[in-house]
C-alpha cells in the first residue's frame, strides 16, 4: 500500500457525496479514483479480516487488545492495517484509557453495496457473442 492517505468515501469537495452504481452512469474520474483507494484498502487479505471482525462482533464494537491476538503479526503492523481502513472511511475508533476500540462505519460499507448492485427488478442487458468465443 502506498503512503497517500486514503480518502473517505463520498466526503470530497464535490457536492453530490455519492457515486452512482456502476449499471446506472458510467463513474467519473474523481469517483472512479475515490472508490479505487477504498476497494484497494479491502485488497489486503489482513485488513479484509480485521473489517470483518470488527463488523461481525457482537455489541458493535471491539477493542484492539481482542483483534491482535488472532493473528501473527506485530501490534504495530496491525495498528498499520487499522490506520489504512479508518482512512478509506471504513471503520473509526476511540481510544478509552490504554485501548482503542473499533467499529464499522456502515454508511460507507452501504455506498459501496450500492455502486455494486444493480437496481431491483432491472435485469443485465443482453451480452453479445464475441467475435472469436469457443462455441
Amino acid at each position: 500500500m502506498s503512503k497517500q492517505e486514503l480518502a473517505v468515501l463520498g466526503q470530497s469537495d464535490d457536492t453530490g457525496a455519492c457515486c452512482p452504481g456502476l449499471l446506472t452512469a458510467p463513474l467519473d474520474e474523481d469517483q472512479a479514483a475515490d472508490l479505487a483507494k477504498v476497494f484497494k484498502a479491502l485488497g489486503d487479505p489482513v485488513r479484509l479480516r480485521l473489517l470483518s471482525m470488527i463488523a461481525s462482533r457482537s455489541g458493535g464494537e471491539v477493542c484492539v487488545c481482542d483483534l491482535t491476538p488472532a493473528f501473527d503479526l506485530s501490534q504495530p503492523t496491525i495498528s498499520h492495517h487499522l490506520k489504512l481502513l479508518r482512512q478509506a472511511g471504513l471503520i473509526d475508533c476511540e481510544r478509552r484509557g490504554t485501548w482503542v476500540y473499533y467499529w464499522l462505519v456502515p454508511e460507507t460499507t452501504d455506498r459501496l453495496a450500492g455502486i455494486l448492485t444493480r437496481p431491483a427488478g432491472e435485469s443485465l442487458p443482453e451480452r453479445t457473442a464475441s467475435a472469436g468465443a469457443a462455441s
